[in-house]
């Protein structure tokens, strides 16, 4: 169902701690350009936990709108809270997506048969596609496999995992257990070649928001078995794709890069906070190393 590469998007900021409109247009025409699948607004990338219920609605609606059908919108719509899950999907639904990206409720910690209650009840009220979104790390808890077929047997607008619990092992049993046609996309760029050499089919990417065309030349060469190149893509690119994650938490080093490469302002809302100089001038030594900035 979804193969390529799909970006998750930062939300750009104006100083004064609105959604900067312009740059957000600017960073949609930019990953189509640049050859991307599809694009992913209001994720954890895009700063969800910080913005309101409107600022989350509107940036959803914006993609869309800029996005002007050249590929899919998968709007980043998953809570902890099953009624306000429901309520950001009916909103993205109705904006125009496509899909909705659902997050493993985090906090909480709901049992197995919690998340399947959760995720089918979103199912339920929505006909939009449906990716699961697995990220111990994050939520502490992680989506089961068997959690997963019997969501993907349930409910037919459930059809793809994002796997960010950096297992190759987990993403060889989700492509073995799941029903055909059910997809699964890495979550960490650094781990997409390994993913998709046992069955993934793309990623949902960070890294893209900055390196569009390298990421989805990555991946169309890794679907199209051409490891070789995939391979070289990887390795020339993996040290800035391991800095993104080590540096500081996401979005931060991905907004930082972004504005030294002069995309936009790299403003965050708090809780998050700018990088330390040192961090700051590793990550410029990482991008000017590869000719990105």
């Amino acid at each position: 169902m979804y193969r390529g590469t799909f970006t998750a998007l930062v939300t750009p900021f104006t100083p004064d701690n609105q959604i900067d409109t312009e740059a957000f247009r600017k960073l949609v025409d930019f990953q189509f350009d640049n050859g991307v699948t599809g694009i992913v607004p209001v994720g954890t990338t895009g700063e969800s936990p910080t913005l309101d219920y409107d600022e989350h609605k509107r940036a959803i609606a914006l993609a869309v709108e800029y996005a002007r059908g050249r590929g899919p919108v998968i709007g980043g719509t998953g809570s902890n809270s099953t009624t306000e899950a429901i309520e950001l999907t009916q909103a993205a639904e109705a904006a125009g997506c496509e899909a909705v990206l659902q997050v493993c409720p985090y906090y909480n910690k709901p049992s197995q048969e919690g998340l399947f209650q959760h995720f089918k009840a979103v199912a339920d009220n929505t006909k939009c596609k449906i990716i699961l979104y697995s990220i111990p790390g994050r939520s502490s808890i992680e989506i089961g496999v068997d959690t997963t077929v019997r969501l993907a047997a349930a409910c037919p607008n459930i059809v793809c995992m994002k796997e960010a619990g950096g297992s190759v092992e987990r993403v060889n049993q989700l492509v073995a257990a799941c029903p055909p046609g059910f997809t699964v996309l890495s979550g960490d760029d650094s781990l997409t070649l390994s993913f998709m050499a046992v069955g993934a089919t793309g990623v949902i990417s960070v890294a893209s928001n900055v390196i569009p065309r390298e990421m989805s030349e990555l991946v169309s060469a890794a679907l199209a078995e051409d490891y070789a190149k995939a391979r070289a893509i990887h390795r020339k690119y993996y040290a800035l794709m391991s800095a993104f994650l080590r540096l500081d938490t996401n979005p931060v080093p991905i907004k930082t890069a972004m504005a030294l490469k002069g995309m936009m302002r790299g403003d965050l809302r708090l809780p998050m906070v700018p990088m330390s100089d040192a961090k700051r001038e590793e990550l410029r030594g990482v991008l000017a190393g590869l000719g990105v900035v």
